[in-house]
């Protein structure tokens, strides 16, 4: 293992921990649009932090291909909080 790929490694381990403690607050924004509430700021600048850290590890993704599908997944959802959000605010419900 070159000295790229423990950097990535050890960078992958963080990532990953970070995610669990995301993961719940993000599944509980998806419930929350998905009963046609409103996000309020704190949940707008958390979803703003998601997206930052993700656009960072894009690279990181990019030369670790076993996590792509994970990834995507993660965008996933995070496009159907914000469109339902949206639709929320615009008062479409679902």
């Amino acid at each position: 293992m070159n000295a790229e790929q423990q950097k990535d490694d050890g960078v992958l381990q963080a990532m990953m921990a970070r995610l669990k403690g995301r993961l719940p607050r993000l599944l509980d924004l998806k419930e929350k649009v998905d009963r046609g509430e409103r996000l309020d700021d704190f949940d707008i600048e958390f979803l703003e932090r998601v997206l930052e850290g993700a656009e960072e590890s894009r690279g990181l993704i990019e030369r670790n291909p076993e996590y792509e599908e994970l990834a995507a997944r993660l965008v996933h959802l995070y496009h159907d909080i914000t469109g339902q959000a949206l639709r929320n605010e615009k008062g479409e419900g679902g």
